[in-house]
């Protein structure tokens, strides 16, 4: 008996035993429409600004709501090359501005499938197989970073915004006293910003912040701070391994011992670095981290997933014992009792997407070591700007780097003249380079997560910057 023809309406499904005919020709049909985009652009980011940007998007966007569609294949062909043709691409060599990765291809065609399925992650019922596949993944990441634990566990979250909302949240509740006094956050002024955020959010005091003129948190200061500050109080420190500005990681053993000695919980911000695990020879850096009492790490930076994958990951299952929720058509008790898991206490989120799959698919297909590898490879590659820039006389480096993120400027520059050369590199489209704020100024910010990206695009890049010093 021959196969049904594909569905080529644009109602067609992507899901069921016919979902992927339906799928497969528009699939090629965004495919050639990213590829137009790229050669379009020509470079990692549009040229001329918010206003050119703005303009192409209304032009192949209008009318966004026509009377009649158009068609899928002319509206993916239209909007996904126009998507495209005005993105900032991280995979080019010279978009290295943001802790914002190029993908890997079989971690994209793995969100394709998800997408496909769109199982949701609120009850059994929803995503039977992803419920599982997510409980096997999280609690293998949950034991690469608590490797002495007997039963650790893992969140998957949006990123290091959520997991830090939800490290703040569970100590919090976890702290509850008869008295109820509101848990102290102490923190440095490396800290991430969702830091203060989350404590706005979540009703706390604002964090008490401990200056940081060397870019990371001074145990010193935080035993001093602690033996001084809201001593009668529940507290929660936190720390960071891999800042956004530069890279940097704290001290991480001595800032766990004085929280021992002092009795206060430790969280550790570990979006940036935390993938340092999975390399043998990176994985020194992060000495301590299993002494925290709460993880946070995002594998959207560091591991190459698309957008998003975050974790925050504990030592124990019981520490989440605060999200627990009930809604009876979703995690009933006697579903629960009958054996069906219940997934409402994993998030504060009730519909979940399955980012689980392509982290799982990832994790299968280059293992430990081969992730491990890229890892090395882009910290490799920022050791290696920074020797350009130091070797070159019209650059001044700010300080060799911690992980993938390299600050340097122009010789005899000011704040005002680094903040304008970074944006005509922004405008001429040539170059895609952040800014960090130190206490000696500002600082253009190389971010270097593209593991193909050699030698000579390095040279390049700093020739370019160069160029524009003067225009």
């Amino acid at each position: 008996m021959p196969a049904p023809a594909a569905d080529h309406s644009p109602a067609a499904l992507a899901g069921g035993a016919q979902g992927t005919r339906a799928l497969r020709p528009l699939v090629d049909t965004a495919l050639h429409a990213l590829a137009r985009g790229a050669t379009a652009r020509g470079g990692p980011l549009p040229a001329g600004g918010p206003p050119a940007v703005d303009a192409r998007i209304t032009a192949a966007a209008t009318p966004v709501l026509p009377e009649r569609g158009t068609g899928p294949h002319e509206a993916l062909r239209t909007l996904v090359q126009a998507l495209a043709e005005g993105a900032a691409d991280p995979a080019d060599p010279h978009c290295a501005a943001h802790l914002h990765g190029p993908v890997l291809a079989v971690a994209a065609a793995a969100d394709l499938a998800a997408c496909a399925l769109n199982p949701s992650l609120d009850s059994w019922d929803q995503a039977p197989s992803a419920t599982a596949l997510e409980a096997l993944t999280t609690r293998a990441l949950a034991a690469l970073a608590y490797p002495r634990r007997p039963a650790p566990d893992a969140l998957v979250t949006t990123g290091g915004t959520e997991s830090n909302q939800l490290a703040l949240l569970l100590a919090r509740e976890n702290a509850r006293t008869g008295a109820h006094r509101p848990l102290h956050v102490v923190c440095g002024a490396n800290a991430h910003h969702s830091i203060p955020r989350a404590a706005w959010l979540l009703g706390l005091p604002a964090p008490h912040i401990l200056p940081t003129p060397a870019g990371t948190l001074d145990p010193t200061d935080l035993d001093k701070a602690l033996g001084e500050h809201h001593t009668d109080a529940p507290r929660l420190v936190v720390a960071t391994a891999g800042t956004t500005d530069a890279g940097r990681i704290d001290p991480l053993p001595r800032i766990a011992d004085v929280c021992a000695a002092r009795g206060v919980p430790l969280h550790i911000d570990a979006s940036y670095g935390g993938p340092l695990l999975f390399s043998d020879t990176l994985r020194p850096a992060l000495a301590g981290l299993d002494r925290a009492d709460s993880i946070t790490f995002d594998l959207h930076k560091l591991g190459w997933q698309p957008i998003a994958a975050g974790l925050l990951a504990v030592p124990g299952s019981e520490v989440l014992a605060p999200l627990g929720h009930r809604a009876d058509y979703l995690n009933a008790p006697d579903d629960i009792a009958a054996g069906h898991p219940d997934l409402l206490h994993r998030s504060l989120r009730t519909t979940r997407r399955p980012d689980v799959l392509k982290i799982a698919v990832t994790l299968r297909a280059l293992g430990r070591t081969g992730l491990g590898e890229l890892i090395e490879r882009v910290c490799a590659l920022a050791h290696r700007l920074a020797d350009l820039v130091d070797a070159h006389p019209s650059f001044v480096l700010h300080s060799r780097p911690t992980l993938s993120t390299v600050l340097f400027r122009p010789v005899n520059s000011d704040d005002r003249s680094t903040g304008s050369l970074r944006r005509r590199l922004l405008h001429h489209g040539h170059a895609v380079l952040g800014r960090a704020t130190t206490p000696e100024g500002l600082w253009l910010k190389a971010t270097l997560l593209n593991p193909h990206t050699r030698t000579d695009d390095l040279r390049n890049l700093l020739e370019l910057v160069e160029g524009h010093t003067t225009g």
